[in-house]
């Protein structure tokens, strides 16, 4: 039994292949840095779906727009793919956003933030314990300075501090 489908080898050779058009080929300022991060393509291989990455941008309308220029030249970028790529139908090509990368790292922002929360209400649980023990050990050593007071004021009567007498 074969490793991969015939699908997920057209689509990963298509991805490798668009890959070098895009950083070789296509030479269009409204793209930023663009990156092929998966195909998919249809069973019967007429259609596929190419998403990308833009890198060095914050804003969804700058990912949109590279989508956007890249869809006017698919006409294009196909034409250079049937040159590469031996095949009897050449997919039609969609160029759409993927969105992962940025809801990983956003995730992982969050995680992060949550993280560091709970370490610093543990720093903060971490010293009123501490205060607390502090406070509890002045009761202790107050009560036992008490004691001590009370057999210092015995011992002035005439008694010592075991409670005998002199």
């Amino acid at each position: 039994m074969r490793e991969f489908s015939r699908t997920d080898r057209v689509a990963q050779q298509i991805q490798k292949e668009i890959a070098v058009i895009l950083q070789r080929e296509i030479k269009d300022p409204r793209l930023g840095m663009v990156t092929v991060s998966a195909v998919e393509v249809s069973r019967d291989l007429s259609y596929a779906k190419i998403f990308i990455t833009v890198f060095n941008t914050q804003d969804d309308n700058a990912a949109k727009q590279s989508a956007n220029v890249l869809n006017e030249a698919t006409g294009y970028i196909r034409s250079l793919l049937g040159k590469r790529i031996r095949a009897r139908i050449m997919p039609e090509l969609k160029f759409l956003v993927d969105n992962s990368l940025m809801e990983g790292m956003r995730i992982s922002n969050l995680v992060d933030s949550i993280i560091r929360e709970d370490n610093a209400k543990h720093v903060a649980d971490e010293t009123d314990v501490e205060d607390s023990t502090d406070h509890e050990d002045d009761v202790t050593n107050s009560e036992d300075e008490t004691k001590h007071v009370d057999i210092d004021t015995d011992s002035e009567e005439g008694t010592n501090t075991d409670g005998k007498a002199q």
